[in-house]
C-alpha cells in the first residue's frame, strides 16, 4: 500500500503547525530533499504555481496535493512526499474549505510512475475512513497502522 511505501522511503513527515502555507510546502518537500527526489528549485516552482493559480492543490477539506507543472525544474525522481499537521494550514483565509492538514507532495519526471502514483493516492484518498484515521495519525507508526487496517480491504 502506498503509505506503507511513503514510510519506508523516509518519505513523512509530522508537524504541529506552521505561520503559512508556504512553510507548510516547503515543510512538505524536506523529505523528498532528503531522500533525493526533489532540489529547493522545485519547492519555488510550487508556490510560484500556487501564488498563480491560487489554492487549486486544496483537492478537497484537509487535503493537499503540492505540485507543480510537467517538467518543472528541481525534480529528480518521481514521488510523493506525505506531511500531516496538527493545526490547519490556511491557504484561503476566507474559504475554510480551503483548510489542509494532509498533505501530499507529488514530484514526476516519469508520467507513467506519476499516473500510477496519482491513482493509487485517488483511490485511498476516496475512502473517508482512512482519511478521518490518518487525521488522527502523530507518527509512522499510526501511519503505519491506518496502512496495515484498510490492506485487507
Amino acid at each position: 500500500m502506498l503509505l506503507k511505501e511513503l514510510v519506508e522511503k523516509k518519505l513523512t513527515c509530522y508537524e504541529e503547525s506552521f505561520e503559512d502555507w508556504k512553510q507548510a510546502i516547503r515543510a512538505n518537500g524536506v523529505p523528498l530533499m532528503n531522500e533525493g527526489y526533489i532540489e529547493e528549485e522545485y519547492l519555488d516552482a510550487v508556490i510560484a504555481c500556487v501564488e498563480k493559480y491560487g489554492p487549486y492543490i486544496v483537492i478537497a477539506p484537509n487535503i493537499a496535493m503540492p505540485h507543480s507543472t510537467e517538467g518543472a525544474p528541481g525534480v529528480l525522481k518521481t514521488g510523493i512526499g506525505f506531511m500531516k499537521v496538527e493545526e490547519p494550514v490556511h491557504f484561503d483565509p476566507e474559504d475554510p474549505e480551503k483548510d489542509a492538514r494532509l498533505f501530499f507532495m507529488l514530484a514526476s519526471n516519469d508520467s507513467e510512475a506519476h499516473l500510477n502514483n496519482m491513482m493509487q493516492l485517488a483511490d485511498m484518498l476516496s475512502n473517508d475512513d482512512l482519511v478521518a484515521d490518518l487525521l488522527e495519525a502523530k507518527n509512522d507508526e499510526d501511519v503505519l497502522a491506518v496502512a496495515e487496517k484498510y490492506s485487507e480491504e
